[in-house]
């Protein structure tokens, strides 16, 4: 049996979950809406403020869906309460970030600025010069957007420039020693 599958979901106060037929699960909440539609092997119930997710047979199939569908259902509910956000580091002489308006513009050692546009319902703050926080309520979306950033400038080994997470640690290389 799967151990996360298993794990009951609490409904928080201010959080409204609907099953529709074909698993389609909308919750709302404080911060927002989210609905997403789940694999229909699946049982997903709710009763006194608590989600349950069963799978029908251990298939493998089945027991692989069962985690995620219930890990999924979890996020969103953790999503429209609290919300996510990932930080990102620009790092790098000369290499910096601005914001105006729903445009990022970055600086990264290319010939032309870097402009990015936020997504729909995803946010992003710029503190100070070097530091990128993006906002959101739908975890993937966060993270897709934030990986997109990060890919404009990977932080190389050698001096450690370009865009990484504030949690990211960068493997160091030496560089080349001349011969005498």
């Amino acid at each position: 049996m799967s151990r996360i599958g298993r794990m009951p979901i609490a409904v928080p106060a201010g959080v409204t979950v609907d099953i529709a037929e074909n698993n389609k699960v909308t919750v709302k909440g404080p911060k927002g809406t989210l609905e997403r539609v789940l694999p229909a092997e699946m049982k997903i119930t709710l009763e006194n403020g608590v989600i349950q997710v069963s799978r029908p047979n251990d298939l493998k199939k089945n027991k692989a869906l069962h985690g995620l569908t219930r890990t999924l259902i979890n996020n969103m509910v953790v999503g429209v309460t609290q919300g996510y956000q990932k930080e990102l580091e620009v790092n790098g002489v000369g290499y910096r970030a601005s914001k105006a308006g729903k445009e990022l513009t970055l600086v990264l050692g290319y010939s032309h600025p870097v402009v990015m546009t936020d997504p729909e319902g995803i946010e992003s703050v710029v503190e100070g010069q070097n530091k990128i926080i993006v906002k959101g309520i739908d975890k993937e979306k966060v993270g897709q957007y934030a990986a997109e950033i990060r890919a404009k400038r990977k932080p190389e080994p050698y001096k450690g420039k370009g865009i990484k997470y504030a949690d990211e640690v960068i493997r160091r290389k030496v560089g080349k020693t001349g011969k005498k």
